[in-house]
């Protein structure tokens, strides 16, 4: 009978790496949780940073499918993507952007597992340009760009809020650069200064 070992790890790590961060959580615990031997851990994946680029592309696969899924319910209507978001916000279990928490947590940007995090993203603003295009929009490219950028802020807000409002914000936001067609850079001067506050 077939015992699903790296199912089974995939599961766990999704779980404890998103409620817990990648850095917290240990082989041990993955074990304790998956109900998985220590053997055949290493049979499925050299290490634990293979099982982390295991979750972030299996994360990546699972939210670009809920992606299209939230625009083709919305009649291809690029705002839908808020709407989605706020229903996203509500779950008991949220915790925000599973490819911003581990490209927080990773830091190196030459680890692979920064790169699938950030490759994720490049991936999301691929889908979000040609449904931008699709429904008509000229500065489609600049535009994905910009939504991406509202998209992960209210992942962030929400997190510090515990509510749906970011989402609805960003998504007043988002009809905004859509009815004004300003998806084209904006240049804004910022006053130059010699320290780096980090809060």
């Amino acid at each position: 009978m077939p015992t699903r070992a790296r199912e089974r790890l995939l599961d766990a790590a999704r779980q404890l790496f998103y409620a817990e961060g990648v850095r917290a959580v240990g082989v041990d615990r993955l074990l304790t949780v998956s109900g998985v031997g220590r053997a055949s851990f290493y049979r499925h994946f050299a290490s634990k940073d293979d099982l982390v680029a295991a979750v972030l592309i299996s994360e990546s696969e699972d939210y670009l499918a809920w992606l299209r899924s939230v625009v083709e319910a919305g009649d291809g209507d690029p705002l839908a993507v808020f709407d989605g978001l706020a229903t996203r916000f509500t779950a008991t279990d949220f915790r925000g952007c599973a490819a911003l928490n581990a490209m927080v947590e990773i830091v190196e940007v030459s680890d692979p597992a920064y790169a699938l995090a950030a490759g994720h993203k490049r991936a999301v603003i691929a889908y979000l340009d040609g449904v931008l295009d699709a429904a008509g929009h000229p500065d489609h490219a600049a535009l994905a760009e910009q939504f991406m950028q509202l998209i992960d802020g209210a992942n962030v807000t929400s997190m510090r809020e515990r509510t749906t409002e970011a989402a609805q914000r960003a998504k007043s936001m988002a009809a905004l650069l859509l009815n004004t067609g300003t998806g084209g850079a904006i240049t804004t001067r910022l006053p130059v200064s010699s320290s780096h506050g980090r809060w």
